[in-house]
């Protein structure tokens, strides 16, 4: 039985890591399979490649691979793990596929389950896994954003195909009792009410079973979407959120070191920066390389400013994830860093 503190304890990041696919698909590639252009998809998204799971490649295979990269940054071995949260929407098996990450890891004593959020997922697993961590009741976890939505894109549909992308990325937290804590607040929403502007639906498909009776068959169709919808929700909904988040934890905008958005847009990252007055110089993108990830925008953009050194120990991050469902959340971070 775990003996649980007194108080709530702290959360620190402790180490971060990511994977993507060998194979870069760039604009003009996609201009020999629909009729598009490097100017078209550029002016806008932002986006100039995206990377694409190949023949010999698997999410698991790069959820392992940035698990691994965390891991080793914060120079844990996989044993000492307690949990692993996948947060994917896209998974190998629709039974979940944290517990074959688990597996592949070698993490014997850490239960697994997978979180599915679309592209809000990571920040949501992010918050799930601060709250075992604040009861006391588990010491160290592992939060993966992976998404392979190359393997449901309709690649004959110029609006759509050329935003997303597949990745994987990662983050391993630890709960302190000493007064430190690196998730400085958080919020999280949710409208089912909307959801049908971003969805990937199942196919209602019937067959006969016995006599009269029947039953669905399974299989999903194509992402839907209406960009033109979704574009306008994250505009409205992802500043507002922000504020809220900045007046609840009593942070001003200014204080900020980094604004770390889910890498949807160019616009709405530009956009949500100019609300509140946070210089380009300030905003973390990398989505010209590799478009949409879905629940990867966030921890592989982070890995990246890590590992190039511009997100340094003690540097505070507001962070936002947002995409269907609908759902959005946002979180105020710090980085702290292997110990």
């Amino acid at each position: 039985m775990v003996e649980l503190p007194l108080r709530p304890c702290g959360v620190l990041i402790r180490g971060c890591g990511s994977a993507t696919p060998s194979r870069s698909i760039s604009n003009e590639d996609l201009g020999q399979r629909v009729e598009t252009s490097d100017e078209w998809i550029r002016s806008r998204t932002g986006i100039g490649a995206r990377r694409v799971v190949g023949t010999n490649e698997s999410l698991i295979d790069l959820s392992a691979a940035a698990s691994s990269a965390a891991l080793e940054m914060a120079g844990w071995p996989a044993e000492s793990l307690d949990l692993i949260l996948l947060a994917t929407s896209t998974p190998d098996d629709l039974f979940g596929s944290a517990p074959r990450l688990q597996s592949r890891l070698g993490a014997s004593h850490a239960a697994a389950f997978d979180l599915t959020a679309a592209c809000s997922g990571f920040l949501f697993a992010l918050i799930t896994a601060a709250q075992y961590l604040r009861s006391g009741a588990m010491r160290r976890i592992l939060v993966v954003g992976a998404d392979q939505l190359s393997r449901w894109v309709d690649w004959n549909d110029r609006r759509s195909c050329v935003l997303f992308g597949d990745a994987a990325g990662a983050v391993v937290l630890e709960s302190r009792d000493d007064g430190q804590d690196d998730l400085l607040g958080f919020l999280m929403r949710c409208d089912g009410s909307r959801g049908e502007v971003l969805q990937l639906p199942q196919i209602k498909t019937h067959a006969p079973l016995v006599g009269e009776a029947t039953h669905q068959c399974g299989g999903f169709e194509p992402i839907r979407m209406n960009g033109q919808e979704v574009y306008k929700f994250a505009v409205r909904e992802v500043p507002a959120i922000l504020e809220a988040l900045l007046d609840t934890t009593n942070c001003q905008a200014e204080q900020l070191d980094w604004l770390l958005l889910h890498q949807a847009n160019q616009r709405i990252l530009d956009a949500v920066a100019e609300r509140f007055s946070i210089p380009k110089t300030k905003v973390l993108s990398n989505l010209a390389n590799y478009g949409n990830t879905s629940a990867a925008t966030i921890p592989l953009m982070l890995d990246e400013a890590v590992r190039d050194g511009r997100v340094q120990p003690g540097h505070q991050l507001a962070s936002s994830g947002f995409g269907a469902g609908l759902s959005w959340g946002a979180a105020l971070l710090r980085w702290s860093g292997p110990a």
